[in-house]
């Protein structure tokens, strides 16, 4: 079985809809250099006397985010549309697309977005993308 290599995997949000068939359209955030898709549950503590003084748990409410950062392009059109969903403190539909076609999609909210300008350095961003609802796993290309 062949290993997923991580240049592989990125990152895509929604910038629109098509005219024609109003599918959505994702466009890739340039640049990237490295992208995390987090996933968490909720512990909650459910131990009886007869645990014989083990903690028992079960999982709770899930959450999800995606940190991702990148060198800034001179011309990246999700990255503008990252700008305009910031300042308008709106969500957007995001998707981290595996080389199998593999698809984690869900609709977030951008909770950081510092760009970093030094001297003598790229100039870079970094992204925070948390998620609100249910995030969809697909199969295929």
């Amino acid at each position: 079985m062949a290993k997923i290599a991580g240049v592989d995997v990125l990152l895509y949000v929604q910038t629109g809809s098509d005219s024609v068939t109003s599918q959505p359209v994702y466009t890739v955030v340039g640049g990237q250099s490295g992208a995390t898709l987090n996933r968490s549950a909720n512990l909650i503590e459910t131990t009886s006397k007869d645990a014989y003084g083990w903690a028992e748990n079960v999982a709770g409410v899930l959450s999800w985010s995606i940190d991702c950062d990148g060198f800034m392009l001179e011309s990246d059109t999700a990255l503008d549309h990252l700008d305009e969903v910031f300042n308008s403190r709106s969500t957007l539909k995001a998707e981290i697309r595996l080389p199998s076609g593999k698809r984690y999609t869900g609709t977030c909210i951008i909770t950081d977005f510092p760009y970093e300008f030094p001297q003598d350095d790229a100039a870079t961003y970094k992204l925070t993308l948390t998620g609100t609802g249910a995030l969809a796993v697909s199969t295929g290309s």
